[in-house]
């Protein structure tokens, strides 16, 4: 992925991050992918909002705090308002799995720095980091661009799906499993876990045969 000027400067750096999230293979894995590709970086980890906020203020303010909009304390965005307050000069980022246009939009008119889907690439979230450590504003460009909600997304059923969900479900109307579909789409496994997961919710299914027999009887890549 492109990045900006600035951040190409930042890169190589010492950025101290915060990593707050209740679901830990998530905190876990993100962590170790932070530390691999950018070995210069400190990562702090937190399981909800007040063990971050506690973090901050032990520690001061860090150069990027990722907060899952769902965790314990977050209160919705009144978490990322609290934070955003008391590290005003920092970037404060959303994490979540809850991908839209509308959520984003919410995220970063409540004075997130970025939008960060769970369900990034690898390569995606190093990039996504290094533009916010360099105070550059990151959100996935097919979610803002204009008629987003429309023409990034699309609705099965009464569901609004998201371009990479949709090409997992593809994938796994094939039968294509976990790997394969990481594999293919340059994904972690824990990353086509939660697309998976997320497909389940919002298709009201209980597994990935379900979510296959779903997309047939809604017409979809029959």
């Amino acid at each position: 992925m492109f990045l900006g000027i600035q951040a190409q400067q930042f890169w190589g750096q010492r950025v101290r991050i915060l990593l707050a999230d209740d679901h830990e293979l998530v905190c876990d894995g993100f962590k170790a992918m932070i530390e691999r590709h950018m070995p210069d970086s400190g990562v702090d980890t937190a399981r909800n909002f007040e063990e971050a906020l506690a973090l901050v203020l032990a520690n001061g303010c860090y150069d990027v705090t990722l907060l899952d909009l769902n965790m314990p304390g977050m209160q919705g965005l009144d978490g990322l308002r609290r934070m955003v307050a008391q590290c005003p000069n920092s970037a404060v980022a959303i994490i979540t799995g809850m991908v839209s246009a509308q959520v984003a939009t919410n995220a970063l008119g409540a004075g997130a720095k970025g939008f960060i889907p769970k369900t990034l690439s690898g390569t995606r979230l190093i990039a996504a980091i290094g533009q916010l450590a360099a105070g550059e504003v990151y959100a996935p460009q097919d979610l803002l661009r204009p008629g987003a909600g429309q023409d990034a997304l699309k609705i099965i059923g009464s569901e609004v799906l998201t371009p990479r969900e949709l090409e997992v479900a593809a994938m796994l109307v094939k039968g294509a499993s976990n790997k394969e579909i990481a594999r293919a789409l340059e994904l972690q496994e824990v990353t086509v876990k939660l697309h998976v997961r997320n497909l389940c919710r919002k298709l009201e299914t209980k597994n990935r045969t379900q979510i296959a027999v779903r997309l047939a009887q809604l017409g979809q890549f029959s």
